[in-house]
């Protein structure tokens, strides 16, 4: 069973995502054992280790942080342990992490991007030199194939979490700019300073919670955390043991994904 479930997103209240992430997960854990299911295959992702500082190559041993920003992660960490924990010989189970996931039929990532272009709200968070790494989703979605074929008694992928990405980090903020160009939006002309960023940002979060506004604010600290350091990863124990390499560069991804972005937001 692939378990690609999840409540995504910046903002909103601790439970919605508890119940989504964590019970939900729970759930299709017990419904795995009351139906004989074999195998697990859980999406996850590298926030459940973000820990607001530069991440440049950790691996899989990276801990889970002591404090998340965010309930996203923090919940998709529990829930990732979850799963984990479930490993035995009645149920085998893995976790994958794709970073970032991008491509034809996006409804999340590049869509919001898009939207706050469009209005002139993305500005610059940083110096602008952080490495992020990126997943395509026909990348993403062999992945899970290739870990569902591995996923086998005595197996090391058994119980284990994977890293997933094109193995190609980009530079964040050229590559966001590109982006924009190629789709004539308009250019990004503010920058600002990541501690100036994360204040605003918990001054936003603050208001919102106290208002209850609705909508995801424009700014959060775990956001301009995101937006302004590095963060990919080491993903060689992926091509060891699931046999994952990417099929596409990231030119190649780039530019099937930049054709669909204008045929369907143009």
């Amino acid at each position: 069973m692939y378990h690609v479930a999840a409540r995504a997103g910046l903002w909103g209240p601790w439970n919605d995502f508890y119940g989504v992430n964590v019970v939900g997960t729970e759930n299709v854990i017990a419904a795995c054992r009351a139906n004989g299911v074999p195998r697990l295959i859980y999406t996850s992702s590298p926030s459940v280790v973000f820990d607001g500082t530069d991440q440049e190559g950790v691996d899989e041993t990276y801990p889970y942080p002591d404090r998340f920003e965010s309930p996203y992660p923090e919940t998709k960490s529990i829930a990732e342990q979850r799963v984990l924990e479930a490993n035995d010989s009645d149920l085998m189970t893995v976790s994958l992490r794709p970073h970032l996931i991008f491509g034809p039929e996006d409804n999340h990532l590049l869509p919001s991007l898009i939207e706050r272009a469009r209005k002139g709200r993305v500005p610059q968070i940083g110096d602008g030199t952080n490495r992020v790494d990126l997943t395509f989703v026909e990348d993403a979605a062999r992945a899970h194939l290739l870990a569902a074929t591995a996923l086998t008694e005595g197996s090391p992928v058994a119980g284990s979490v994977y890293f997933i990405s094109q193995d190609e980090p980009v530079v964040l903020w050229p590559w966001i700019r590109s982006l924009l160009a190629a789709l004539d939006l308009p250019a990004i002309r503010l920058r600002i300073p990541l501690p100036v960023a994360r204040t605003a940002g918990a001054a936003v979060a603050v208001l919102y919670r106290c208002l209850r506004l609705h909508g995801d604010p424009p700014l959060t600290p775990f956001l301009a955390s995101e937006l302004a350091q590095s963060h990919f990863y080491d993903i060689t124990r992926a091509k060891r043991d699931l046999g994952y390499a990417p099929q596409w560069t990231m030119a190649e991804a780039m530019a099937r994904t930049v054709a669909w972005l204008k045929a369907e937001h143009s």
